[in-house]
């Protein structure tokens, strides 16, 4: 029969309950979370009591700890007394985890959970273990259950077990929300973000994220061989966290909330007073494990760097090179190619302008499509967008080149299938939109009119929203440069439109010759702009470019799932950019 000892049974332990936890966080928090409050509240309520009990069973006289003078008189004690303050360092932490994700919980809730119930009750329960150690000095290592009487010790066990549990769902997801924020800024890698509230935004849950974070909690737990490396740790976290929020609030209450210079002084001045001693306490035991946030946190800063970086070229290069409408407008309606019957979307990230991709696609290959649209998918942070509201839809230059612009506009929750719905959806809008074009046309006395007039016509009709995003380039053609929202694919038009100033025809005969487009074919023509180092850069930067941030592009999410693009009818066009 094989013996094992009590560290490796609770290893054993802790990594079931990680695997279990990780496991289940694809189902969301949104079913279970009505349980969090309910065990942390018993678990205070429980170490209050218990801490209580004990103070009044052992030694009252522990209560002359809360006088001041005797933090002096321990710290006069000499160099024990201040190293010590990396062990006290962990009776506050973890105490931030519960409540470390705020989607859940409002602020002044928070605040007075705090100061009703966290405070007092980790005060009653410490101040009982220390009456506890007074009367039993050997029973040190493990005073928590020593110091509970049998008939609590297995229920306190359990309650103990589920408030660790709640309070890592509460660092789970505020890892979630941290990558969510990043993702935003264009700071870190595209990774998979999944809602699991309709109700609460904050509530969401990465695939990717969560993988790598169950290998990292078990490399931690099953690598450290004490659990003092876990703590040392854990409160080397915990203080360079405080510090850095510090820090932090200094330009946040000058430029933000414009407090006085006194106030931002003082608030400073009071923290660091508190914070520096533990910090240099801490600093001490790096090599006790405390040097694992901080490989952690230097990884992460790299990554995040090269790939915002990477990323911030990558956009200059496209915001900057964006091809000119009289560039266009020199090609002519064919565009200096043959115009081939089809329909080509054309994705992009910009939502304005014509991409510099499209210019290097027509410069290298002998034909295009008749019609070409350029579609932006943006993701609101709204939990659906009505499909009536979806489409933004925009004419590029005269009617006779056929190009247009389509914004489409989801909310977290919706869904960009891969089927036709997509393309019939957006094809619809086109034909509305050429519609509610000619229809707007009829408010003015002249074919020559400008977008503000179009927009107040468009406002002059109740079933029209149009808003203005013309350019600011003075074009000596008639541009249809508004955008429409489309709202209603009922209404039917058949009135007479100028085409480019030359020749007239009805609407149903451009309708007619979309329709043909999209029934001889729609193919996605998908932009992948690769930045490389130049020749003449540094070893330390094209190693950053040339090979991490390949790299994360590489593994990270492409544009094609992200946009839902179906792969057989998929043109990757590429081009690379020199930094």
């Amino acid at each position: 029969m094989v013996h094992m000892k009590p560290g490796n049974v609770v290893v054993i332990v802790s990594v079931v309950i990680l695997i279990g936890l990780f496991s289940m966080q694809h189902f969301g928090t949104d079913k279970v979370s009505w349980l969090f409050a309910p065990i942390v509240f018993v678990w205070y309520i429980l170490i209050g009591i218990l801490g209580a009990v004990n103070i009044s069973k052992y030694d009252r006289s522990v209560l002359k700890a809360f006088n001041p003078v005797y933090v002096y008189r321990y710290f006069k004690r000499g160099k024990t007394s201040w190293v010590s303050l990396g062990g006290i360092m962990l009776s506050i932490t973890g105490t931030e985890a519960l409540f470390a994700d705020l989607s859940y919980f409002p602020v002044q809730a928070i605040q007075i959970a705090f100061t009703v119930v966290v405070f007092p009750c980790l005060l009653l329960q410490y101040t009982g273990q220390a009456a506890y150690i007074a009367q039993n000095r050997n029973s040190v290592v493990h005073a928590f259950y020593y110091s509970l009487p049998d008939s609590v010790r297995w229920p306190s066990f359990i309650v103990a077990t589920a408030a660790a549990v709640v309070a890592s769902q509460a660092t789970i997801s505020m890892t979630y929300s941290i990558i969510k924020q990043a993702l935003a800024l264009g700071c870190f890698p595209r990774v998979r973000i999944i809602h699991t509230s309709k109700k609460y935004l904050g509530q969401i849950y990465s695939p990717d994220i969560n993988w790598i974070l169950l290998i990292f909690c078990i490399a931690v737990t099953a690598g450290f061989k004490k659990q003092s490396q876990i703590a040392n740790a854990y409160g080397t976290a915990v203080i360079m966290v405080m510090l850095v929020t510090t820090f932090l609030m200094v330009p946040i209450m000058l430029l933000v909330w414009r407090s006085h210079w006194s106030l931002v002084i003082l608030f400073t001045a009071l923290s660091l007073v508190v914070e520096i001693p533990y910090f240099s306490a801490v600093v001490r035991k790096i090599d006790q494990g405390g040097w694992v946030p901080l490989v952690f946190a230097g990884a992460f800063l790299i990554i995040m760097y090269v790939w915002h970086y990477g990323t911030l070229k990558r956009y200059e290069f496209e915001m900057h090179s964006k091809v000119s409408m009289a560039w266009i407008l020199g090609l002519g309606p064919s565009l200096g190619l043959v115009r081939v019957p089809g329909m080509g979307l054309v994705y992009t990230e910009l939502a304005s302008g014509v991409p510099h991709i499209f210019s290097h696609f027509i410069t290298n290959l002998p034909a295009i499509h008749s019609t070409l649209v350029f579609v932006c998918v943006k993701y609101l942070p709204v939990y659906t967008v009505p499909p009536d509201e979806r489409f933004l839809v925009k004419r590029i230059g005269p009617k006779n080149f056929h190009m247009f612009r389509c914004v489409a506009r989801y909310g977290y929750k919706d869904i960009h299938k891969k089927d036709d719905d997509f393309e019939q959806m957006l094809f619809n809008s086109l034909m509305l939109f050429v519609r509610l074009e000619s229809m707007m046309e009829e408010y003015t006395d002249s074919d020559e009119y400008s977008t503000r007039e179009l927009n107040q016509a468009g406002n002059a009709n109740p079933r029209i929203n149009g808003t203005n995003a013309g350019s600011n380039m003075d074009l000596s053609y008639t541009s249809h440069d508004s955008i429409i929202q489309v709202q209603s694919p009922n209404h039917t038009g058949n009135s007479q439109v100028m085409l480019s100033g030359q020749t007239y025809q009805t609407v149903g005969d451009e309708i007619a010759f979309l329709n043909a487009c999209r029934e001889a074919g729609v193919v996605h023509i998908l932009g992948n702009t690769i930045i490389r180092a130049r020749r003449d850069s540094g070893l330390l930067k094209k190693i950053a470019i040339n090979y991490l941030y390949a790299f994360l592009r590489k593994i990270c999410r492409e544009n094609s799932v992200i946009f839902n693009v179906p792969h057989e009818s998929l043109l990757n066009v590429g081009q690379v950019f020199y930094v």
